[in-house]
């Protein structure tokens, strides 16, 4: 059970993340600023921790030598990922957005042949996969027909359309990175690289936000700060530590990772109990656990599938 609370840890961390960009909005605070300053606070304390583990300069070297790749796919990766999530705040409360994102799931998914065609390894779209992210698709939809019910219609697709470009960067950035990086750097010094090469995305961005919106307040400052600690530090590594203590055991892994579906959980509990949200409609519960369900299903679906890859190779030996 361990690792499954452990899992847990790293989901309701990451939610501090959805509950305080919801709570900086509504102190009057720039999305702008929710963003960049999340990764400005981070940078620090990566390079404290590479650094304690000695191993800054292998990530130095690999971004001097592939610049342009680490530059695009760490601004998809993070800049086109991360922005979005909080613009979408600006019109959704924060349970909602972190429901809404987990489209993540189906855009990995359908991103599949177009990631493997760049490795010369030919994989079709799991269509398994893709059918029970169907229930996640379903949730995701009544719960914005219920917000639609609420706010006028343009606030629904400004809060969806930036969420299914954030659902789609996140994996394309990632798995991208992944595959430059190979078996180079480790995962810290990977998310160190690529925090440095998305600085200049993050700069452009606060340039416009200092431009349109001023300087962000000592709240902002404050609750930015915890989102970095919280989410990109504190969750990260909690969920790093879960999967690596049961990385060799493919059942566990998926339930690991299907505790990640507490976030949208957590969110709403946050929201509720610290910004005084209201209570969703029984139509949104039913679209939160479509989602949850979903999750969770194709994470076991995952480890199902694994398990059965390694019995052919296996055999095959």
């Amino acid at each position: 059970m361990r690792v499954f609370v452990v899992g847990l840890l790293a989901a309701l961390f990451f939610s501090v993340t959805f509950i305080l960009n919801r709570s900086m909005e509504l102190e009057g605070g720039s999305w702008v600023w929710s963003a960049s300053l999340r990764f400005f606070f981070m940078l620090p304390m990566l390079i404290a921790i590479v650094g304690f583990q000695g191993k800054i300069r292998p990530v130095l070297v690999h971004l001097k030598n592939h610049p342009t790749a680490w530059i695009v796919w760490s601004s998809v990766g993070f800049g086109f990922f991360y922005a979005p999530i909080a613009f979408a705040t600006v019109y959704g409360p924060g349970w909602l957005v972190a429901a809404t994102f987990q489209l993540t799931i189906i855009a990995g998914s359908l991103l599949v042949p177009f990631l493997e065609k760049q490795t010369g390894i030919k994989q079709s779209i799991p269509v398994k996969s893709v059918l029970i992210s169907v229930l996640i698709l379903g949730g995701v939809i009544l719960m914005q027909l219920e917000h639609a019910s609420a706010v006028p219609l343009a606030s629904v697709w400004l809060c969806t359309l930036p969420l299914l470009l954030s659902a789609f960067s996140y994996p394309l950035g990632n798995r991208k990175m992944m595959q430059v990086v190979g078996n180079e750097l480790n995962t810290f010094q990977r998310i160190l690289g690529m925090t440095i090469a998305s600085m200049p995305f993050w700069l452009i961005l606060s340039v416009y936000g200092a431009i349109a919106h001023g300087a962000p307040s000592s709240s902002q400052l404050v609750q930015t700060f915890i989102v970095a600690v919280s989410s990109g530090i504190i969750a990260t590594g909690l969920f790093f530590y879960a999967t690596n203590l049961v990385k060799h055991d493919n059942q566990k892994l998926a339930g690991v990772e299907a505790t990640q579906s507490g976030e949208v959980v957590f969110a709403l509990m946050g929201e509720i109990i610290f910004l005084h949200a209201a209570m969703p409609s029984a139509l949104s519960f039913a679209g939160v656990f479509l989602v949850i369900g979903g999750m969770v299903l194709h994470s076991l679906n995952s480890g199902m599938r694994e398990k059965e890859a390694f019995q052919e190779v296996s055999k095959a030996k």
